[in-house]
């Protein structure tokens, strides 16, 4: 896997954690398609993931950070994920891994999702 894919999804979630929604969305491509774990299904566009977060960050304080690459055979990105999930109240409602897998198109990001770790 090339290191631009490696860096641009640090990237991401770096600007995730920091509520940088722009220097976020400027690691994929403007038609995007993102899952929506926090509510379920895709939103599809800078726009949608912009409203998506902005009403996410009103009712929970997610942080995402990146612990581990694999390339899959099909030549998507797993990015294994230790993701930490608060209350805005500072209760944790989730810690835990997660996997987040990313296809790419033209040196972007062009799909996110999720799938759940088995333990």
């Amino acid at each position: 896997m090339a290191a631009h894919f490696k860096d641009l999804i640090k990237k991401a979630y770096s600007a995730f954690n920091e509520r940088d929604i722009d220097k976020a969305l400027s690691t994929m491509q403007p038609d995007v398609q993102w899952s929506k774990a926090w509510e379920g299904g895709y939103i599809i566009g800078h726009d949608e993931i912009k409203k998506y977060w902005t009403r996410q960050w009103t009712e929970i304080n997610p942080n995402v950070e990146p612990v581990g690459f694999t390339e899959r055979q099909n030549g998507s990105l797993e990015v294994e994920v230790h993701q930490k999930v608060k209350d805005l109240q500072g209760n944790i409602m989730f810690d835990g891994i997660v996997k987040h897998v990313y296809t790419f198109a033209e040196g972007l990001i062009k799909t996110m999702d999720i799938e759940l770790v088995e333990n």
